[in-house]
């Protein structure tokens, strides 16, 4: 006796049952209720949906929002400056990056929930509410890192009304300011990082050089010398605490 399938027996039963079945589950996911002053609460299923939707945007919002650029920058540089170009390998470099930043980000994550999330978790307030109460101290947090002269670069080339406050400036306007500012500082600090280093290179490439070893890289002989004044001078403990006290929270 030949056994049917069972998932297309399942969808011809549902197909057979009547309309009315079907339209009176309906998708509540999609429904909203209007609110006063014009405002409208959607249902939890469609605010889940745009929550996830919005998780999306969740890589580039840590990339371009938050202290990473800078850390991870200027851990290239010095591994460059170093020339180990695969230690540390980029895995160590992003995951010290990110454990940085959540480090450095931690009053503004804090803030954020207790303004934004945690009234919006006891239902107190709309999810639209919570999202502009949630990118407040994220504002104040790029505001202070980012330049007068890179905000009002961005500020004219958007053509915006005059703003009063730096507070009233715009996300579109404030971000690509905060990543040039933060590129600009993160250079400023690789340059400085690569001096001690490029004196190393120098040196011995001129004591190679009036040796007569024109034929040995001087990268080759100056890497154990770089390392070890990297390591003699408690050069990750100096750098890591440098470059925190580079944001102002």
């Amino acid at each position: 006796m030949r056994r049917l399938p069972i998932l297309p027996v399942l969808l011809a039963l549902a197909c057979l049952l009547p309309v009315p079945a079907w339209a009176a589950a309906g998708i509540p996911a999609f429904t909203g209720t209007p609110g006063p002053g014009g405002s409208t609460s959607y249902t939890f299923s469609l605010e889940a949906l745009l929550l996830l939707t919005a998780l999306t945007f969740l890589p580039a919002a840590l990339l371009m929002m938050t202290a990473f650029t800078r850390i991870v920058i200027v851990l290239s540089l010095l591994r460059q400056a170093m020339g180990t170009m695969n230690a540390p390998p980029n895995q160590v470099i992003v995951g010290l990056s990110l454990f940085l930043t959540f480090f450095i980000m931690a009053p503004v994550f804090d803030k954020i929930h207790e303004t934004a999330w945690k009234p919006y978790s006891d239902n107190q307030i709309s999810l639209v509410e919570a999202a502009e109460r949630g990118a407040q101290p994220l504002k104040s947090f790029m505001l202070k890192q980012t330049r007068q002269e890179d905000l009002a670069l961005f500020v004219g080339l958007a053509k915006v009304p005059p703003i009063n406050t730096p507070e009233e400036t715009p996300l579109k306007v404030l971000v690509p300011a905060y990543v040039i500012s933060e590129l600009k500082t993160a250079f400023q600090i690789g340059f400085i990082v690569f001096i001690p280093f490029l004196i190393i290179d120098m040196v011995v490439a001129s004591v190679l050089m009036s040796m007569g070893m024109m034929m040995l890289s001087p990268v080759l002989v100056s890497l154990p010398f770089k390392i070890m004044l990297f390591v003699l001078a408690d050069g990750w403990s100096l750098l890591i605490a440098s470059l925190v006290q580079t944001f102002q929270i």
